[in-house]
């Protein structure tokens, strides 16, 4: 019998790594002795990406000082493996590192990441896998540049900060310096949004919101960034799927800096052989912090779910919350999603469940595996 754990993160409760570690505990206290247990921890660009690369690679996990979105110091890291390097956006510029009350997108920058992405580089990495999710920020990817050795001028030479907040005092853009100093290093962008950069579908109409923007300001914001393109250059870039990602950071590594960009979990599934493991498998147990509509749309766990159905392996989806209507749970059903669990208890405190998450996730899985278990069905193996 082979169990194949596959869970992206849980949003401010666990890690994917740290969630897939949960699910096999509970897997064993349901069944000590009677299967193989499969940890393969996903995501779809966004926080915990490089910690499963990593792992996936079984690379040395770099750490290094940077700043979080609003410039205060932070720890971050990178995945390291001979030549090659995996970073994420979220572990050094993430929303997650920035509470409620303190998210302000007109003052967030990406040079958090541009100081991983050096670090990186002047650790020898020569490919760099770049995963894109869960930002702060707003700012075109500009701080990012800047971290790199880019400059944002104004109409007399003098530097810019790049936030929001400034973009109108920005007349020209450097950022020769930034590609020089990647000269020589191939970039890969893995991320689960295809927005373009500008209009009623891009970055600050569709995830402003989140990080703070409303009303006017996403129009101002929106219209500031298509005159940035414009400065740059490369305004052609604006409408093409994926460049609003990260706040428009997707456009800057890809339209400045030449990155390739691609889905996410697809990237991850083929770099962990995510196929090849599913093909020996009997169950899937996957999940995260929350199974919505979204969750249909280019994310890890609708992306493992759609690999299993291919190999037809039954599915066991877990999250911190559950929030789907019919139409939903047929989709997920149809992907071969034959339980949607939530983990956590509606009366208990938020800060509380997020703090227990994981021994909810275990108590969650070994309650679910033995059950089935118990009534035979769903872990009997495939037959041939």
């Amino acid at each position: 019998m082979r169990i194949v754990i596959a869970p992206d993160s849980f949003k401010e409760s666990m890690t994917a790594v740290q969630a897939a570690r949960a699910m096999a505990v509970g897997v064993r206290d349901a069944l000590p002795t009677t299967c193989v247990v499969d940890q393969v921890p996903v995501s779809d660009g966004g926080e915990g990406f490089a910690e499963a690369v990593t792992a996936a690679w079984g690379a040395s996990w770099q750490e290094v000082t940077t700043v979080d979105a609003l410039g205060r110091p932070r720890m971050a890291g990178f995945g390291l493996d001979g030549d090659r390097a995996v970073v994420d956006l979220a572990s050094s510029v993430g929303l997650e590192h920035i509470a409620p009350g303190e998210r302000d997108v007109m003052r967030s920058s990406t040079a958090g990441l541009g100081h991983v992405i050096t670090a990186a580089v002047d650790a020898g990495a020569r490919s760099l896998l770049i995963g894109l999710g869960g930002s702060a920020s707003n700012d075109l990817g500009l701080g990012m540049l800047m971290a790199l050795g880019a400059r944002c001028l104004d109409e007399r030479g003098g530097e810019v900060e790049p936030v929001p907040a400034e973009f109108s005092r920005i007349r020209r853009i450097e950022v020769g310096p930034a590609r020089r100093r990647l000269e020589g290093v191939s970039i890969t962008v893995a991320g689960d949004v295809t927005n373009p950069l500008t209009g009623p579908h891009g970055a600050a109409a569709v995830f402003g919101p989140q990080k703070g923007l409303f009303g006017p300001a996403i129009t101002w914001v929106d219209g500031e960034v298509t005159r940035l393109a414009a400065v740059l250059g490369l305004s052609h870039w604006a409408c093409r799927p994926g460049t609003g990602a990260a706040g428009g950071t997707a456009f800057a590594l890809a339209a400045v800096l030449g990155a390739e960009l691609a889905t996410g979990i697809d990237h991850l599934a083929r770099v962990v052989g995510l196929r090849e493991r599913l093909e020996e498998a009997d169950l899937l147990l996957t999940g995260e912090g929350t199974v919505d509509g979204q969750s249909l749309n280019g994310k890890a766990v609708s992306g493992v779910l759609r690999l299993a159905y291919e190999y037809g392996v039954p599915s066991i989806v877990f999250a911190g919350r559950v929030g789907i209507d019919a139409a939903v749970q047929q989709r997920l059903s149809d992907l071969g999603a034959q339980r949607i669990i939530q983990i956590s208890d509606p009366s208990e405190a938020l800060e509380t469940s997020l703090r227990r998450g994981p021994e909810h996730l275990r108590r969650a899985v070994a309650d679910a595996v033995g059950h089935c278990s118990a009534d035979g069905d769903q872990l009997e193996p495939r037959s041939e």
